[in-house]
């Protein structure tokens, strides 16, 4: 037991009267000690509820034999952070998750963890940390929000941002705006879509880190209790058999991952996290995959904001191991991995089965034929970019149109509300990558203005930053080399015509490399945005987006 170093021997007397200052006993010093980490706070609707999964995570500790201790991690909402400088430190906050996570854990030997996020960077934070630590851990997340009801439909969160827009335009009135805004989200949990949240929490299964049913499990249902009790149990029987989380985290569980994730039509920001998490753990997770994969597996489940369906009718619907049946049978899975189950997926998989053929659907009768994102190169992004395709209209597959370029999302966010986008363009918005934003924010905002406005299906939208995975349309992000790293998108000029063919992965200005290159080497890399404080030292640390935006 690491703990050893703290509670035993003789000269160990000091640390443990100070673990007795906290009343604990001498039986429980001789018990493994299990870090629980809480992001619980009362500034995200996803984390509110988290003192309750801790709890019961705690109780399932207790009856396994083992000694709980919590502590804290911070948190971001991105929803509340989106359309204001808060935005900025969403992404940046994944990094001093997964050091605070790995900092608490060695400075107090522990021996085991139960890891307790649930919105967008705080899952792929701890994830990340869970494979640097390489301790037994079990990740339980606090569970999805339910949708909300207006005038007989499923909204969610998405819905009011679409709504700002359509209200800025004269569609709707401020009363029914309002209508809206007290409707869209009732409960506590995740954002009830197929966000990042949800995304990273679905694939936290796949990679086998987390129990059959976070994902998907709504945050008020009993059920989320009792995983959190099952997760405390578990992760001791993972301490006594020796099972770690690079067990778990292989080359071959990334790439179910990115499977499932095709199936799913998971949140473009996964091509972020999942790329971090796999450096953690000492692989390179070449994005080109995605191309490869979205080949092989169709688009199954037509979620939020894709579709009409919300998490609670994918659990409803047998959850992620029904999706993963599914893909099983098509001989698409690699079923021999373990999980944190102590047992492999094809045992975890033998009593799945689909519940609800609409949510989710067998390859024959697929919503896409092809999976959910595509991952785009040529001459504008020699690196790469990322489009979450599953949420594109047939008619923005394939487009061209003129540039108009901004520098910055809120002159982007003006623009449209102002009616200077006309059909036909393509917004570029630029200088919000990782070093350029800095932070690389998330923007639902220019999106949903998109949609609001009704340009959804004739306007689209590229930049060097990342789009929320509420996100809809033909939003193309994580444009990489960023334009503050002297990447082509910074000498895009006005009215050059940009070229998009999603379906065979391309993304192109139409402009000779002659052009390119002479354009580029006129370029300067404008001032920092931000030259004080964390986000400065982030930008100097931070790399590209292709490679998930670690740290060099």
């Amino acid at each position: 037991m690491r703990s050893k170093n703290v509670t035993k021997k003789i000269d160990k007397a000091p640390q443990r009267s100070l673990f007795k200052a906290m009343g604990l006993t001498d039986e429980e010093l001789d018990n493994p000690l299990v870090g629980v980490c809480n992001s619980v706070n009362e500034l995200i609707p996803g984390h509110t509820d988290l003192d309750k999964i801790a709890d019961a995570a705690k109780a399932g500790i207790r009856m396994a034999g083992g000694t709980p201790l919590e502590f804290g991690a911070i948190g971001v909402c991105d929803g509340i952070a989106m359309g204001h400088e808060g935005m900025h430190y969403s992404l940046a906050s994944r990094e001093l998750i997964a050091d605070s996570v790995e900092t608490m854990a060695r400075a107090h030997a522990l021996d085991a963890l139960v890891l307790i996020p649930n919105c967008d960077k705080i899952v792929p934070g701890m994830l990340m940390a869970a494979a640097r630590l390489n301790i037994p851990t079990v990740v339980v997340s606090g569970g999805a929000m339910l949708a909300g009801r207006h005038k007989g439909k499923d909204i969610d969160l998405n819905t009011v941002f679409e709504s700002v827009a359509s209200y800025k335009v004269d569609k709707i009135s401020e009363a029914e705006l309002l209508e809206v805004e007290n409707s869209a989200c009732q409960t506590c949990g995740s954002c009830s879509g197929m966000f990042t949240a949800n995304s990273m929490n679905c694939l936290t299964e796949i990679l086998g880190l987390g129990l059959p049913g976070n994902g998907t499990i709504p945050a008020v249902y009993a059920d989320r209790i009792r995983l959190a009790k099952y997760a405390g149990i578990q992760v001791m029987e993972m301490f006594e058999k020796d099972i770690k989380p690079l067990d778990m985290l292989t080359e071959e569980s990334f790439e179910n991952a990115l499977k499932v994730d095709m199936a799913l039509g998971c949140s473009t920001n996964t091509a972020l996290h999942l790329p971090a998490i796999a450096h953690e753990a000492g692989i390179e997770l070449d994005l080109e995959l995605i191309n490869k994969y979205k080949k092989e597996v169709p688009h199954i489940c037509s979620l939020a904001p894709a579709g009409s369906h919300h998490i609670q009718d994918l659990h409803e619907a047998g959850g992620i191991p029904a999706v993963m049946k599914v893909l099983s049978e098509e001989g698409i899975l690699n079923e021999d991995l373990i999980t944190v189950t102590g047992k492999t997926i094809k045992e975890n998989l033998a009593k799945a089965k689909v519940l609800d053929t609409d949510v989710i659907r067998d390859f024959a009768t697929a919503y896409h034929a092809e999976g959910g994102l595509s991952f785009l190169k040529g001459n504008l992004a020699p690196d790469g970019s990322v489009v979450k395709q599953a949420a594109v209209a047939d008619e923005m597959l394939v487009h061209e149109g003129p540039a108009k370029v901004f520098d910055a999302e809120q002159e982007a966010v003006a623009a449209i509300h102002a009616g200077k986008i006309n059909p036909g363009d393509v917004v570029v918005i630029r200088y919000e990558g990782p070093k350029g934003g800095p932070g690389m924010r998330e923007m639902l905002t220019p999106t949903s203005a998109i949609a609001g406005v009704g340009l959804d299906k004739e306007v689209a939208l590229i930049t060097d930053g990342r789009f929320s995975g509420a996100t809809r349309g033909a939003a193309i992000g994580h444009v990489s080399p960023e334009a503050m790293e002297g990447g082509p998108m910074a000498i895009v000029k006005e009215g050059d015509i940009i070229q998009i063919d999603i379906p065979n992965g391309k993304l192109n200005i139409d402009l000779t490399d002659e052009e390119i290159q002479a354009r580029l080497a006129n370029w300067e890399a404008p001032e920092p945005k931000i030259k004080t404080g964390y986000l400065s030292r982030y930008a100097r640390l931070v790399s590209s987006a292709s490679t998930g935006a670690v740290f060099k």
